[in-house]
């Protein structure tokens, strides 16, 4: 259910919603991989591992990266640690800024973003929290006396002006006043990194600029540094995969009213190492970016961002879930993660941040499958979109 702060919705019906409706709108939609509706067509459903989900993670960048924090708020009984590259705090888009009432998707655009740039404050961390504990007493997300346990990496870019460091310095406040002890929270602000995930790989972008696929040379391996921050000490990288990409029918997942909507993927993706073929191993949720789904940039994101090597030699499933691009129903043309609304009917009132949220409860399933008793079988038949 919508908390009573988004309630009135007389009060957001204001042209700024039908202006930035109508310029997302406009935006080009970005190249569709050839491969896609191939591999679509050909995706098995996702195997049973017996995997721990009491050892459940997340990360991402940017949408993905708000898409991490809401996943580690709203499910924080199962999740213990999260990820979040540039990207701001639970619910971000939904706290006053502009005015006592703004539309959704212009606070995801301006106050989760740049505040600076578009002459507005950063979010309020204090009044996102308090949002977020009168989230919890609807039941809508997990009690949130858990996030004092989770381990938190927080990461903004000196040259990234997409998602500014005054933004992810209230997720990091949002973390406190939940009770996370700073020993708990690594919060990185010393590399010149723009708007990307980064990489020590000399094939990528060069590390101060922003532009696609967002995957960056800092001369600095993310993936490790964040599961390590997660996790705790973990063995080298791999050099050489033991283990295999797998592509699953995601739609299987894609289920409720609203699942019209729910702009993902058919498709997505999964990172198993050898050892999870017989052992129980922990799952780490990767977020890819707006414009950084497979059906945009291949397999650059889910194969070439160094989760799989960690994982590899550390019994970590890794789970690619995918977001795409869509004008209609759902207006997301980047193909971007809903941090603002726009998997709800009613954007006025949406529940992108809730457990029963389209794009969540997928989520969620997908990890429960992977918790199933091995040999368990699923239908690849899909209650979503045709």
């Amino acid at each position: 259910m919508p908390v009573p702060i988004s309630s009135p919705a007389i009060l957001r019906t204001t042209g700024l919603l039908a202006i930035s409706l109508a310029l997302l709108a406009q935006l080009p939609l970005p190249a569709t991989a050839a491969t896609t509706k191939t591999a679509a067509a050909k995706a098995n459903a996702l195997p049973a591992y017996q995997a721990d989900l009491s050892q459940t993670s997340v990360s991402g960048l940017s949408s993905g990266a708000f898409m991490a924090a809401q996943f580690a708020v709203a499910y924080s009984s199962t999740v213990v640690g999260a990820g979040i590259v540039a990207g701001g705090p639970f619910y971000c888009s939904g706290a006053p800024s502009i005015g006592l009432y703004t539309p959704f998707l212009i606070n995801a655009s301006t106050t989760c973003m740049n505040p600076a740039a578009n002459n507005v404050s950063p979010p309020v961390s204090s009044t996102l929290w308090k949002i977020t504990q009168d989230i919890a007493l609807t039941g809508d997300i997990d009690p949130t006396s858990n996030l004092a346990r989770q381990k938190v990496y927080l990461f903004s870019g000196t040259q990234d002006n997409t998602v500014t460091t005054a933004v992810v310095d209230q997720t990091r406040a949002f973390y406190q006043m939940a009770g996370t002890p700073d020993s708990q929270i690594r919060y990185v602000t010393s590399v010149g990194a723009g708007h990307a995930i980064i990489t020590d790989s000399k094939q990528d972008t060069a590390c101060p600029l922003t532009e696609p696929p967002y995957i960056n040379n800092c001369n600095f391996h993310q993936a490790k540094d964040i599961l390590t921050q997660i996790y705790g000490p973990l063995n080298p990288p791999a050099t050489s995969l033991s283990g295999k990409i797998i592509a699953f029918n995601q739609a299987s997942f894609i289920k409720g009213f609203n699942s019209a909507l729910s702009s993902m993927s058919n498709t997505a993706y999964a990172y198993i190492p050898q050892a999870c073929n017989s052992e129980s191993c922990k799952v780490h949720v990767a977020f890819h970016g707006c414009q950084q789904g497979a059906e945009t940039i291949g397999k650059l994101f889910y194969a070439h961002t160094g989760y799989n090597e960690v994982a590899d030699t550390n019994k970590i499933i890794v789970l690619y879930p995918q977001a795409n691009a869509s004008l209609r129903p759902a207006s997301n043309p980047k193909g971007c993660w809903d941090f603002w609304g726009y998997t709800s009917y009613n954007p006025l009132m949406p529940n992108f941040y809730a457990k029963n949220s389209v794009q969540m409860a997928a989520v969620k399933g997908m990890l429960d499958r992977l918790a199933a008793a091995r040999g368990t079988r699923l239908s690849v038949n899909s209650a979503a979109r045709k």
